[in-house]
């Protein structure tokens, strides 16, 4: 029995047994308080990822490295120091790196390029955690913020830009790790859910590929860190229990690549407040 299937008979099982009242409306009735609670945050002013925002400008705007300047001049691929609507492109190919890069994989490349500044302890606290600051989650949020109300533009027109699509779209549906699950296990079907959150459908183009895309970077109040993409498809394969994935690795870009792709048109708005 698949193991959506098995939840969703426990979830009603549990709703008979306690109360009478249908597993399916107790789901509802949470998503829409969580709803709620995601509206009272939605103000510049409440939402604590603009923390994480004021953090990244400085860090944008800060001199180091041996060559002691700012990264101000990176390319984003607008132009040097360019930021509007950059993030809305991303992924995109890189002529001047001959690769398709997302933001982090860009930052880090300005970071060695223009600022000669070694990266190791940015690697080393790619993620935040209480007490741990994370100068690329700063940086992702207040670049991405920089293109929230536009739409999401999927990058298509160079080869390698379609290759890595292809290779999104193979590495979802590959199946791997201690419980042979891929991503289309839990993002495939319509009306899956994992406890009380559903779970999207990303393999088409769409509303849901939208939404969801178009909501990352996510201030997670249930970590009290802004977490980037590059954080939610890692933590993924952690929960399928396949091995850490790399970051920065060109296989997360790739995936990326394949979900924007599905999200394109999509409206941004980040940094987002997610559970």
């Amino acid at each position: 029995m698949r193991a959506s299937r098995l939840l969703s008979l426990l979830a009603v099982a549990m709703g008979i047994l306690w109360g009478g009242v249908p597993a399916a409306h107790a789901q509802d009735a949470t998503e829409k308080e969580i709803e709620r609670y995601r509206e009272m945050l939605s103000d510049p002013f409440s939402n604590p990822a603009f923390l994480f925002v004021d953090r990244g400008e400085a860090l944008w705007k800060l001199a180091r490295g041996e060559k002691n300047v700012s990264l101000e001049t990176c390319d984003l691929g607008e132009g040097p120091g360019k930021l509007e609507g950059a993030f809305a492109k991303l992924p995109r190919y890189f002529t001047d790196a001959d690769r398709v890069m997302d933001l982090e994989q860009r930052l880090l490349w300005c970071m060695e390029k223009i600022q000669a500044l070694d990266t190791r302890d940015i690697v080393k606290r790619k993620f935040g955690r209480p007490g741990v600051t994370s100068d690329m989650q700063d940086l992702v949020a207040f670049i991405a913020n920089k293109s929230s109300g536009l739409k999401i533009e999927a990058q298509q027109n160079h080869p390698k830009e379609q290759e890595m699509a292809a290779l999104g779209e193979a590495l979802f549906y590959r199946r791997g790790g201690q419980w042979d699950f891929s991503c289309a296990t839990c993002h495939e079907a319509e009306g899956q859910r994992i406890r009380l959150q559903g779970l999207p459908v990303l393999s088409k183009p769409g509303k849901a590929a939208q939404s969801t895309m178009g909501t990352w970077p996510t201030y997670r109040v249930s970590q009290s860190q802004v977490r980037t993409m590059q954080h939610r498809l890692w933590d993924c394969y952690w929960q399928m229990r396949w091995p850490d994935a790399a970051y920065g690795s060109d296989g997360i870009t790739a995936l990326t690549v394949y979900l924007q792709k599905n999200a394109n048109g999509g409206e941004i708005q980040v940094p987002s407040i997610k559970r």
